[in-house]
């Protein structure tokens, strides 16, 4: 009888960020022989440079911003000023109270061997990390996506920013040329602006926050100049980077007019792309430009090989991730497996005021070829809206013919807590009649919802 063959772990997971870290975690618990092998700062984009940072950064932000305009509520706050590396220090705190910035110990006290360097498949049940041999029973892929290097002529030659690395800068620029619309892009120019940089958005498509439903892009992109004094360029195509003096210039091509500025920064963050230089080939998994292919179950074309989180979609956002990480682990683990799944598809844009969005947009409900019925609610029909005297922003609902609610998007205060509602609305199938009769508190954001169900009867 052949013997089994042995190998130094039960599980390697590749990558530590939001989609290796729970799954090691999980495994480790369930008593396997962990490693993660990290080729950048462990913990990766959520903790370091992604959500918390950003979030903790734009949290001050707002908080600054709403108490320089409430004058108007009776409230002196003239003299009102921040101080930078208190906000950096806060920023701080907040990554280190995660556990999981850059720190390796968050997973080696949890009994997980922990290697620093690239993996790289020599076959489909061995790798090599720095010129060491590793090989498992099993793999989880988790090395998610970077941003795309610029290949704007000139960006060769000048120092330009990415998401990963802002929030390292000493002090606001004084002013910022932003080359992309969508959500992390708008979430640092509202961060920037609120501080007083003078922030330019270029982006390609005819509105900013294209991956959102056609309303949304337009109110933000009206707020962000006339609340922060953004300069939103759309349809706008940066054409060349050149150095001049300390500053950069930056000529893009809007319409069909050549235009130019002079700024201090330049941030570049137009899409991302997965992680996939790693062998794949030599352990037999199947990858695009867009990722690496799983089934619903989060395996691979090798079936001892899973992948989870921005691996094998750059576009789908943390929570998701989250969900594919804790799939990946159960199945890592158990004969009778599960399928993640992500439906509703849910979007957040952590901008001032915040966007989220759920189920189908408009746009998607058009190309499928659907009968559908939409109802807009501003939030100028809430007693909430009157009370704080914030005026931008809807409910939108979006019902089939039977009246069964598939998709909503909202662009108020606490948009990314309000979508929960409509969430769990769109998967368990509620129709705008059941939403008109479920209570809500008067003077709250959410009676924006009640009253555009209302409006779809």
């Amino acid at each position: 009888m052949a013997q089994k063959p042995t190998f130094d772990y039960d599980i390697i997971v590749i990558g530590s960020g939001a989609a290796g870290a729970p799954a090691a975690s999980i495994l480790a618990r369930a008593g396997k022989k962990v490693a993660v092998v990290e080729r950048g700062t462990f913990g990766g984009e959520s903790p370091n440079w992604g959500d918390m940072p950003l979030g903790a950064m734009l949290y001050a932000a707002e908080v600054f911003y709403n108490a320089k305009r409430a004058a108007k509520f009776g409230l002196r706050t003239n003299a009102l000023n921040y101080n930078h590396p208190s906000l950096l220090s806060w920023r701080d705190t907040v990554i280190k109270r995660t556990g999981a910035g850059g720190n390796r110990y968050y997973y080696e006290k949890q009994g997980i061997s922990v290697f620093s360097g690239n993996a790289h498949f020599l076959s489909p049940n061995e790798i090599t990390v720095n010129r060491r041999h590793l090989s498992a029973r099993k793999f989880l892929i988790a090395t998610g996506a970077a941003w795309e290097k610029s290949t704007i002529p000139g960006s060769d030659k000048i120092p330009y920013l990415t998401p990963e690395n802002i929030l390292l800068l000493t002090r606001p620029p004084k002013t910022l040329f932003i080359v992309g619309g969508n959500a992390t892009a708008m979430e640092i120019a509202y961060l920037y602006a609120s501080f007083g940089t003078k922030v330019y958005v270029a982006e390609k498509a005819n509105r900013i926050l294209p991956e959102f439903d056609v309303e949304v892009g337009p109110i933000v992109a009206e707020d962000a100049k006339v609340s922060r004094n953004m300069t939103i360029l759309t349809r706008s195509r940066v054409v060349a980077l050149q150095k001049e003096g300390l500053q950069k210039r930056v000529t893009y091509i809007q319409g069909r007019q050549q235009k130019s500025v002079r700024v201090d920064e330049i941030l570049a963050a137009e899409q991302r792309v997965p992680q996939t230089d790693m062998g794949l080939e030599n352990a037999g998994v199947a990858y695009t430009h867009q990722g690496i292919t799983v089934n619903a179950r989060m395996q691979t074309s090798a079936r001892h090989i899973f992948a989870a989180g921005n691996i094998t979609d750059p576009a789908i956002q943390t929570h998701a991730v989250l969900t594919q990480s804790r799939t990946a682990a159960h199945n890592l683990t158990h004969r009778t497996a599960i399928e993640a799944d992500l439906t509703p598809n849910l979007l957040v844009a952590f901008t001032f005021p915040e966007v989220a969005q759920v189920g189908l947009n408009e746009q998607e409900c058009i190309k499928r070829d659907l009968r559908y019925k939409t109802a807009v609610a501003p939030l100028t029909l809430t007693a909430r809206s009157n009370i704080t005297d914030c005026r931008n922003g809807f409910v939108k609902l979006i019902i089939d013919t039977k009246g069964v609610l598939i998709g909503a998007a909202i662009v108020a205060p606490h948009a990314s807590d309000l979508i929960s509602e409509l969430s769990i609305a769109v998967r368990h199938r509620l129709t705008a009649k059941q939403l008109i009769s479920t209570p809500s508190c008067f003077t709250s954001w959410s009676e924006a919802t009640r009253i555009a169900a209302g409006k779809l009867l």
